[in-house]
């Protein structure tokens, strides 16, 4: 059973090989796009999902919620428009307890970001707030990167990559 300290992304590659798949499958692998803003430079958890679109309300609602150890994966549709956390949202994350947040989108407030106990990965850096029109949805299944991402697998990160797996290693 891995925690937030005791795997590597290496190691689990490695051991689940054959599962492989570069969109779906038992494991899969997040492209080498994403960048680390958070305090957390490895976590890993249980995923919920969101999908939205330049306006994260839906992001703010769930970091706001208890995390549980959970890890929220947004599809943010790849947009580097706006920014889909914050300093703000990214410290509700730590104190209620989310292990990380991975952002198929932009992230902002750099500094704040890395001072919060969470871990945080994004495309890139955007100082421009998310506009509130569209209310997004949560729990469905997302396309990141080219990659399927359901809530229920298993999201592990660290300095060598992102891997996701259907059940807990």
């Amino acid at each position: 059973m891995s925690t937030t300290t005791d795997f590597a992304t290496c190691d689990l590659c490695d051991a689940h090989k054959a599962g492989y798949a570069e969109g779906d499958g038992a494991l899969r692998v997040l492209p080498p796009v994403f960048a680390s803003y958070g305090g957390r430079r490895k976590f890993c958890g249980p995923v919920l999902t969101v999908k939205c679109f330049e306006d994260n309300s839906p992001v703010k609602v769930a970091l706001e919620s208890p995390g549980e150890g959970r890890v929220l994966v947004v599809d943010g549709g790849g947009s580097l428009r706006r920014a889909l956390i914050g300093g703000n949202i990214a410290a509700s994350a730590a104190k209620n307890g989310w292990a990380g947040v991975v952002i198929d989108g932009a992230a902002r407030d750099k500094a704040e970001l890395a001072a919060c106990d969470v871990g945080i990965r994004a495309l890139a850096l955007m100082p421009m707030p998310t506009d509130r029109k569209t209310p997004g949805q949560t729990g469905v299944p997302v396309l990141i990167q080219g990659v399927w991402v359901r809530t229920g697998d298993w999201l592990y990160a660290d300095e060598d990559g992102i891997v996701v797996m259907a059940a807990r290693a």
